[in-house]
C-alpha cells in the first residue's frame, strides 16, 4: 500500500504508514510522540473517541470512525491502542482491508486471535498482538516459565493505573501460560523430575492444580493472579514462587509508559516482514 507514499527527504526510503488507534489515551499519546520521532515511519491517521482532543506532535487526520478512516486512507499498519470494547472490531476491520495490525490493547479472546491467525495465514498478512511491549516484562515471562518447571507453586500479583478496565492483565494472563506450557513440556520429557526429584512428589503437584476460593484471585492454568488498580500506579507485576523452605520473587516495574515505546517500534517495523499472525513479542526475540 506504500507505493503512492512520499519518499522521506533525506533518506529516501518510503515511510511506513501507520494509524495509531486510541491516540487520545495515555498510551496513544506516548505512541505518537515515538513515531513521529522516528524517520521509519509516518503517521497516517489518529482514530479517536473524541475528534475535540488535540494529539500533540502530529498533524494526520483524525477520525471517530474505523470504517471511514479505512476507506479514506491507505495505512500500512493499524495499531490498536484502545479497550476490550473495540480492539476486535478494529482488528477484524483492518485485516479485512489487508492492513497489518499490532494489537497492544488487550480483552481479545482464544477464538479472536484463531480467526487472525486464521485470516494472516490466508492472506499471507503479518500481524502481532503484544500483551506487553517492554523488554523487561518479556523477560520476566521468559525466567518465570524457566522456574515454573522448578516451582509447582506459584501465583501472581499485577498491579496498573486505576483506569486499566480488564483484569486479569494480558501480561499476567500470558506469563501464567507460559508457566503452564514450561510444567506441561517439563511433565512430557521428564526433565523436571530428573534436575530436582523433589517436584516429582504428586502430593505438591496438585497444590497448583487445587480450584482456589474466589479471594485468592482468577485461576490460570494452576496459578492464581491478583489484580491491583490504584492511582499513581502504571505497570507492575511480581511472581511468586514458593518452595521448601524458600520463596523466589520476579518482579517487573514500568515506571513510565516511555518503556513500552522500543517494542511498539519494532514491532511495527517487524510486522511488514511476516506473513503470519504472531501472539506474543517473544517469539520475535528470542
Amino acid at each position: 500500500m506504500t507505493e503512492s507514499h512520499e519518499q522521506h527527504p533525506l533518506t529516501g526510503a518510503v515511510p511506513i504508514q501507520v494509524v495509531v488507534a486510541g491516540a487520545n489515551g495515555k498510551m496513544g499519546q506516548e505512541a505518537v510522540r515515538a513515531i513521529s520521532a522516528d524517520r521509519r515511519f509516518a503517521i497516517a491517521a489518529l482514530l479517536v473517541r473524541d475528534r475535540s482532543f488535540t494529539t500533540a506532535g502530529s498533524s494526520a487526520a483524525v477520525f471517530d470512525s474505523a470504517e471511514r478512516l479505512l476507506a479514506e486512507t491507505t495505512p500500512d499498519v493499524w495499531l490498536d491502542l484502545t479497550d476490550a470494547r473495540s480492539v476486535v472490531t478494529h482488528v477484524d476491520l483492518a485485516l479485512e482491508a489487508g492492513v497489518r495490525p499490532v494489537v497492544g490493547a488487550t480483552g481479545y479472546q482464544r477464538v479472536d486471535l484463531s480467526r487472525w491467525q486464521a485470516v494472516c495465514e490466508r492472506d499471507k498478512l503479518g500481524g502481532i498482538a503484544a500483551p506487553n511491549f517492554a523488554i523487561g516484562a518479556l523477560l520476566m515471562t521468559r525466567f518465570a516459565a524457566e522456574a515454573a518447571r522448578f516451582y509447582p507453586n506459584a501465583e501472581i500479583i499485577e498491579l496498573h493505573h486505576d483506569g486499566k478496565k480488564d483484569a486479569p492483565s494480558g501480561t499476567a494472563t500470558r506469563t501464567a501460560q507460559a508457566m503452564g506450557e514450561a510444567r506441561e513440556l517439563s511433565a512430557v520429557s521428564g526433565q523436571a523430575a530428573t534436575l530436582w526429584p523433589a517436584l516429582d512428589n504428586p502430593d505438591r503437584r496438585q497444590v497448583a492444580t487445587t480450584e482456589l476460593p474466589p479471594a485468592r484471585g482468577q485461576h490460570v492454568q494452576g496459578v492464581a493472579i491478583h489484580s491491583v488498580r490504584l492511582p499513581g500506579l502504571v505497570a507492575h507485576q511480581e511472581v511468586l514462587f514458593g518452595g521448601t523452605g524458600e520463596v523466589l520473587t520476579i518482579r517487573h516495574d514500568s515506571l513510565s509508559r516511555v518503556s513500552f515505546m522500543p517494542g511498539v517500534l519494532f514491532s511495527l517495523a517487524k510486522v511488514m516482514e511476516l506473513s503470519q499472525f504472531v501472539y506474543g513479542l517473544e517469539h520475535l526475540l528470542w
